[in-house]
């Protein structure tokens, strides 16, 4: 297992990039996606469903991640922490170290709960619906954000961080597994931004859309969700995370899917299509 603390501190940024001019109000099921709902995917970028999963789901899967955050892992699994808990890891008993954890990576597999979602019927049938072919899962995650000190993940397109061709379709699906919301760092959009293409990244606070790129830009959506809820979005919408502020938790899985035997391209042929500084950079 790969267990790091992130290089990147948590640093200011202007309030104004988190300024939505409106809350998503999410459908209720899958079963609402109907032909409508996949064309407004393909004008916004993303959908928003409040019940994509049950309350019991939920809880198998955040005890399935504070059992593995807790565990000895397999080599590949990647574990890190956020900046602040550089000093005092050591210290953490196992209920304090899951509230420390940044992200975690290449995990689903060892537990049956986070297998079943990840792998859930209705859920790769809307993905392949929307891909236009059968899904292969390309990256898991969960990503974390402590109360009080989560970091802000800033503006970015998740596609300039995969190495794999342009215009390749690739379907993020963003899973609170608790309650989301403005103040503890619920998902913002810039909706359609995904049909601008490749946008140029910078290494400012992370891998990131210029900020003056998203100050300049109206119609920025904030998308909070209850547990059990998700977002199916565009690997190129711009979207990007607050600091969580509150005292909540939040809590979220991320998969990522793309058509199965999609190819892969080489590093500098991503930072091409991207920007030079992207070369080591990971979600």
């Amino acid at each position: 297992m790969a267990q790091t603390i992130d290089s990147i501190a948590s640093l200011p940024y202007d309030s104004a990039l988190y300024a939505p001019d409106t809350l998503i109000e999410p459908i209720e099921t899958f079963a609402d996606i109907n032909d409508a709902m996949v064309e407004q995917y393909k004008e916004l970028g993303f959908i928003s469903v409040a019940k994509a999963f049950s309350a019991e789901q939920v809880e198998a899967a955040r005890a399935a991640i504070i059992d593995l955050v807790n565990s000895p892992l397999p080599e590949r699994t990647e574990l890190q922490f956020e900046s602040t808990a550089k000093d005092i890891l050591h210290t953490l008993n196992p209920e304090e170290r899951q509230d420390y954890v940044r992200k975690f990576m290449w995990f689903s597999h060892l537990r049956p709960a986070l297998m079943n979602i990840m792998f859930d019927l209705n859920l790769i049938g809307i993905v392949e619906r929307i891909l236009g072919a059968e899904a292969e899962m390309f990256q898991d995650m969960a990503l974390l954000k402590p109360p009080g000190m989560g970091r802000e993940k800033p503006w970015h397109q998740d596609h300039a961080y995969f190495n794999i061709p342009d215009g390749t379709k690739v379907v993020g699906v963003w899973i609170a597994l608790d309650e989301t919301f403005p103040e503890n760092g619920c998902m913002h959009f810039l909706p359609g931004g995904h049909k601008d293409g490749p946008v140029p990244h910078w290494n400012r606070r992370d891998w990131q859309i210029c900020d003056a790129d998203v100050l300049g830009k109206s119609g920025q959506a904030a998308a909070p969700l209850p547990a059990g809820g998700c977002l199916i979005f565009d690997g190129l919408t711009p979207h990007g995370t607050p600091t969580n502020k509150s005292n909540s938790r939040r809590r979220a899985l991320q998969y990522h899917y793309v058509p199965k035997d999609t190819p892969r391209i080489s590093t500098a042929e991503r930072v091409e299509l991207f920007g030079p500084g992207g070369e080591d950079v990971s979600c």
